[in-house]
């Protein structure tokens, strides 16, 4: 086994360990479930749901964040009935997971869009990476057709006729203008440490661990997803607890005016974007 994965073993058992007894139950107002408790990658899910928090005490909720800096653990933390729900995925990720996983979380509504980008020490645009450049990206399949879809737009790459962008692979590319060689053999957590060792010519990093290594999405990328970016976050649920009203009081809150306001003001250079 190697390092990377027994880091992530290690992870595991720490997380779980420290959500159990933290789920969903708890009765100290009459009966009324009133503490929710939520699984979040720290940027900028977990400084969300901060911003939540207060408003959520208003309606008579207290909310527990838990932060879990992976793409495993926290559907499974869920899926076990350790929390109440996770905050750090799109819906492609969502439906991938379940599937290969035999889990059927689902989703009670988006709430911010964090675009993917691409980062080089080496270039200043995507344009001018040069032939049989050299792209790490995440291992997580899920992402391929997203990533491929920026040099799609830039006009590096073609996809074959009738392949959806959201659900590419690799082996749907048609056109490769300069040979990209594109290696999705690094862990998504490990690939701001790629860049910052300055490994291959780019490196494309999801923004939530970009934001979280101070990188600017917008300013210190050479490409960046729009705002017409369909991976949209959203707040997964068991589907049992789906109807129940602190998930509702939840959601409700995280798509409020006051929310979006908060993501507009606290992130004005466009690295996360409220969704529509």
């Amino acid at each position: 086994m190697n390092f990377k994965k027994l880091l992530t073993f290690a992870f595991v058992g720490v997380a779980a360990a420290t959500l159990t007894a933290c789920g969903s139950s708890n009765s100290a107002d009459g009966g009324k479930d009133t503490k929710i408790t939520v699984v979040a990658s720290p940027a900028p899910h977990a400084e969300i749901l901060e911003a939540a928090k207060p408003i959520l005490e208003k309606e008579g909720y207290s909310l527990d964040i838990n932060i879990v800096n992976d793409y495993v653990t926290p559907n499974k933390i869920v899926f076990d009935g350790d929390a109440d729900a996770n905050f750090f995925q799109h819906t492609p990720y969502l439906e991938k997971f379940n599937k290969e996983n035999n889990q059927d979380l689902v989703s009670v509504g988006n709430v911010h869009i964090e675009p993917l980008a691409i980062y080089s020490k080496k270039y200043k645009s995507i344009k001018d990476l040069p032939e049989n450049a050299t792209v790490y990206a995440s291992t997580n399949p899920a992402e391929v057709g997203r990533f491929i879809d920026l040099f799609v737009k830039n006009g590096l790459m073609t996809l074959k006729d009738g392949v959806d962008p959201v659900t590419a692979q690799l082996t749907d590319i048609a056109e490769n203008k300069k040979n990209i060689q594109i290696k999705t053999e690094i862990a998504p957590e490990f690939l701001v440490k790629t860049y910052e060792n300055n490994e291959g010519d780019a490196v494309i990093i999801n923004s939530n661990f970009a934001i979280d290594a101070k990188l600017s999405p917008v300013k210190d990328s050479i490409a960046i997803e729009d705002e017409s970016s369909p991976y949209a976050n959203l707040i997964a649920v068991k589907p049992a607890d789906k109807d129940k009203d602190k998930i509702k009081a939840l959601i409700k809150v995280l798509q409020s005016d006051d929310i979006k306001k908060f993501i507009e003001d606290t992130y004005k250079d466009g690295s996360v974007i409220p969704a529509k």
